[in-house]
């Protein structure tokens, strides 16, 4: 009887555990992946705004994310400065949370005062030239960010090569 005892007593509290172990949730599937330019595509934009930005003597940064802000794209030119690598990174993504090329919020910053504050609230938030956005129709897939040539106006001519170079074959 000794015996049994510890043996009923092991069962005993295996059953009570399983008993009270919550039932699996079940699985759901993973949220789609954010909408971006086939990496193909964000490369070959990544190199033609390089290259662009080398034929006007600027080393710079280029920068290509997806609609999520997520970085799929980051090349710089030998020589580029480190803050316009780094720039060229938060250009896109200013785009890309305003939903406007970042030298149209250079110019609106000027006089609207809420958008003046909340770029100051945020130091990520980058209002210079050189911040596009990728788009099909009206939907924006992602941004395109150039930083580092002596004049952010460069950067964003830089940038629109880029797109232009891709733009009829992104979907």
């Amino acid at each position: 009887m000794n015996k049994i005892l510890p043996a009923v007593f092991i069962a005993t509290l295996a059953i009570a555990a399983h008993a009270q172990t919550p039932p699996a949730a079940p699985q759901t599937p993973p949220p789609p992946p954010a909408r971006g330019p086939a990496l193909d595509l964000a490369l070959e934009a990544a190199k033609v705004a390089l290259e662009s930005c080398k034929n006007i003597d600027q080393k710079v940064g280029v920068s290509v994310i997806d609609s999520a802000g997520e970085l799929k794209v980051l090349l710089a030119s030998d020589g580029a400065p480190t803050r316009g690598v780094h720039n060229s990174t938060l250009k896109a993504q200013t785009a890309l949370t305003f939903n406007a090329p970042t030298s149209l919020l250079a110019e609106q910053i000027k006089t609207d005062k809420a958008l003046a504050d909340r770029f100051a609230a945020n130091p990520n938030y980058l209002n210079r030239a050189g911040g596009i956005l990728i788009k099909v129709g009206n939907d924006v897939i992602g941004a395109i960010g150039v930083g580092g040539a002596r004049g952010s106006e460069k950067d964003e001519a830089c940038a629109v090569a880029g797109l232009e170079k891709v733009q009829s074959r992104l979907n």
